[in-house]
């Protein structure tokens, strides 16, 4: 038999019935009490307890004495019109700060809304605020789905391009459901060879092969009770996705060469960065295992979707950062510009890692757009390369070279911005990558790089202080 993890208590049939149906489709595996003795303790691990018409006031309590030590700690769900309401409700019960109500007829939409009120509130605190970062609109829906589905054991598939932070979402949902204390237990489907993926999913024991030297357990058991994320589950073969699928049907596996039959209670997170109703159509990833899994799609907007998180995203990797000792750093409006130009294929990772370089090159700095790596500089790269050659070709005493591309009018050669552009700041993000190249070309000697900018050296330890670029002078 199969975890049981709601007690319903209830001596109307027809109302029984309609609240065990309704909690099987939330996700939950409902058990009436009359029904638990024959359930052997072990198979407890109570989540929550319905309330409902009680005709035999000793049997209710000898119902609810079944909940053992969770009924210090579980919500309860209480029928508005239950003999019991009085009692539970009541300032000086344990229950009362803990209770939602539910209203019959029974409806699905409103039972899911009270246990999704219920669990928002008893996790409250640091935990119940976990989000996702941004406030864009595609970031407000993903932090609304990730709060609708957290409370119920649905399966959910986290869709998306790599770098778009699948994995995050899958703990963020775990940190914000009831397996919260639970352990959070990832693999990545995709990085393991086809002829391990078995034993790392459900372990093994010793002797079961070639170097298995002690019995081992697998991931399915390690998160016991937690939540298990499958990462790159399209990249599973088609053998190991049959007995996948058997275990998420009937919540039981074997360890590779035991025959004994395990039970378990996980929680199943999948993601992929693939299209799986392709892959049904080419015959590689199975349509039964699809529907299992995807019971609760959502799908990460790629970073060119939500550029308008940008800077909430830039200050949240910045407090990272600090965390581990780095330097945090600051974008100027031209660098931003620059960011907001680049098609960031390896999304919010991609940006991430570039934060964390260029912290580690101008800690505590300021990055213009000519500090970014070149990639990310878009056209301004163009017009910097042009100068670096301009420089070179006076170091030389010879004419400067030709533009790449020659405008009709000195005031084409910068093309405005869709969105236009602070003059001030790219005049200054130009003067710094000039001032930069006029160092590195001298070897970082003053007096020779404010020869080359044909001004006084004094002038030019000026603006060295006022960009912050002091570490960029010669030892």
């Amino acid at each position: 038999m199969s975890k049981v993890d709601f007690l319903v208590i209830e001596s109307n049939e027809a109302r029984a019935e309609s609240i065990v149906s309704a909690l099987h489709f939330l996700g939950y595996h409902p058990q009436r009490g009359a029904d638990c003795t024959a359930v052997e303790e072990s198979t407890h691990a109570w989540r929550a307890v319905y309330v409902g018409t009680i005709d035999d006031a000793t049997e209710a309590e000898r119902q609810f004495a079944l909940l053992g030590d969770a009924a210090s700690h579980v919500p309860v769900l209480l029928a508005s019109d239950s003999q019991w309401a009085a009692r539970l409700c009541a300032a000086s019960s344990p229950f009362a700060a803990r209770i939602g109500m539910v209203e019959f007829p029974l409806r699905y939409e409103q039972l899911a809304e009270v246990m999704r009120s219920l669990y928002a509130r008893l996790l409250g605190g640091r935990r119940g605020e976990l989000r996702f970062v941004g406030d864009s609109a595609p970031m407000r829906h993903v932090n609304a789905l990730i709060r609708q589905v957290a409370p119920f054991d649905s399966s959910v598939l986290v869709l998306g391009e790599s770098g778009t932070g699948k994995e995050m979402v899958a703990r963020t949902i775990h940190e914000c459901s009831p397996r919260r204390d639970k352990p959070f237990v990832a693999i990545n489907c995709g990085a393991i060879p086809a002829e391990l993926l078995e034993s790392e999913l459900f372990g093994h024991e010793k002797g079961a092969f070639t170097g298995a030297i002690s019995a081992r357990k697998g991931r399915f058991e390690m998160a016991e009770g937690g939540t298990l994320f499958l990462d790159e589950i399209g990249d599973m073969s088609l053998p190991m996705q049959v007995k996948l699928l058997r275990v998420l049907q009937e919540r039981m596996f074997e360890r590779v060469g035991g025959n004994k039959t395990q039970r378990c209670d996980v929680r199943i997170i999948a993601a992929t960065h693939r299209n799986l109703e392709r892959a049904i159509a080419n015959g590689q990833f199975r349509e039964d295992l699809f529907y299992r899994l995807s019971v609760f799609p959502l799908e990460m907007p790629a970073l060119r979707e939500h550029l308008d998180d940008l800077p909430v995203l830039i200050g949240e990797f910045n407090q990272r950062l600090a965390r581990r000792g780095l330097g945090s750093v600051r974008f100027s409006a031209g660098a931003l510009n620059a960011l907001h130009q680049y098609a960031w294929p390896g999304n919010v990772r991609e940006l991430c890692n570039l934060v964390e370089r260029l912290a580690i090159l101008y800690p505590h700095g300021e990055i213009r757009g000519s500090d970014l790596p070149e990639k990310y500089r878009g056209r301004q790269a163009v017009e910097e390369t042009q100068g670096a050659a301009s420089l070179l070709a006076m170091m030389e005493g010879a004419p400067a070279p030709t533009q790449i591309t020659a405008p009709t009018h000195a005031a084409d050669a910068t093309v405005l911005p869709e969105g236009g552009l602070d003059l001030k700041d790219h005049l200054a993000d130009i003067e710094v990558g000039l001032i930069r190249q006029a160092l590195d070309l001298t070897g970082g000697v003053v007096a020779h790089a404010a020869k080359l900018l044909h001004m006084q050296r004094t002038t030019l330890v000026e603006k060295l202080r006022k960009y912050g670029l002091q570490n960029s002078l010669a030892a």
